[in-house]
């Protein structure tokens, strides 16, 4: 019986092939895309034809609890017959944990199948210890990860980065698995970016430096900031916020197909490259 993460090994062989062939490198899953709302026919479809190169997948904001529950277990349930964690959004955390339901929020994730849950305090303060939540979803089976950054700010000011340094070792020491970059939908004057395809440099390299590569996700929502950020890190940087509809177009241009890369040679991944303080 065909499942989503079955193929046709032949033909696989041959594609693989040829893509060596043409001196395209072989990248980790990096690009970890976004639902905002799909119908469970399109994720699947995605999933059934770009699964293998998603490093995880997002139901973002509440859409995936206003729609038919049993929608949102479908996309959990194709996700996992691909291989590929699905995290729910970090916009429920902050109301449940602001309304005082989180356990019931946990629990309902939890239902639900998520491998991972966001945590953030993007529109939102709470008072519970980074180290308690990290246990209550554990408790439940799910990892958990931290958004760095506030939606309605702006931009990073090296005080603002300071900070949430500072909270990235909270959340890491507690355990979260990894640290989320704040770019929302726009990419424009918000978190690490002045516009889309424009980032703060500087403020990007205190992270890396701080956390290394492989802990971070940078939310990179349109192709400008996807292929600025390719360029500046190498084609093994984590991409957030990506379109389903976005992923091949991401990773043709990770491995020098695209006609902007073709003459570029293609940088070598930096990940882990960093140290944590």
């Amino acid at each position: 019986m065909e499942t989503l993460s079955s193929v046709d090994t032949e033909s696989a062989t041959l594609f693989e092939r040829y893509l060596t062939g043409v001196g395209a490198p072989v990248i980790p899953r990096t690009t970890c895309p976004f639902d905002p709302g799909y119908d469970p026919l399109t994720v699947e479809s995605h999933l059934w034809q770009s699964g293998h190169l998603m490093a995880t997948l997002k139901l973002s904001m509440a859409c995936w609890i206003l729609g038919r529950a049993d929608s949102a277990r479908r996309k959990v349930d194709a996700a996992g017959r691909a291989g590929v964690p699905v995290v729910a959004g970090g916009g429920p955390f902050e109301i449940a944990a602001a309304r005082g339901v989180l356990p019931a929020y946990l629990n309902l994730c939890a239902e639900v199948g998520f491998t991972r849950v966001e945590c953030a305090e993007g529109f939102t303060r709470t008072r519970l210890a980074p180290a308690e939540i990290v246990a209550a979803a554990h408790e439940r089976g799910m990892e958990v990860e931290f958004e760095l950054g506030r939606k309605h700010a702006g931009r990073f000011t090296p005080r603002v980065t300071d900070a949430l340094l500072a909270a990235g070792e909270r959340w890491l020491s507690a355990g979260a698995v990894r640290l989320v970059l704040e770019g929302r939908e726009s990419a424009h004057n918000v978190g690490l970016f002045i516009e889309p395809g424009r980032f703060d440099v500087v403020q990007s390299e205190r992270f890396v430096a701080t956390f290394g590569l492989d802990a971070l996700l940078f939310e990179a929502p349109d192709k400008a900031s996807q292929f600025a950020l390719i360029d500046h890190y190498g084609p093994g940087v984590h991409l957030g916020n990506v379109r389903l509809e976005e992923v091949l177009r991401v990773e043709v241009y990770r491995r020098g197909l695209h006609a902007d890369t073709f003459r570029v040679p293609t940088p070598r991944p930096r990940i882990g490259t960093g140290q944590r303080i």
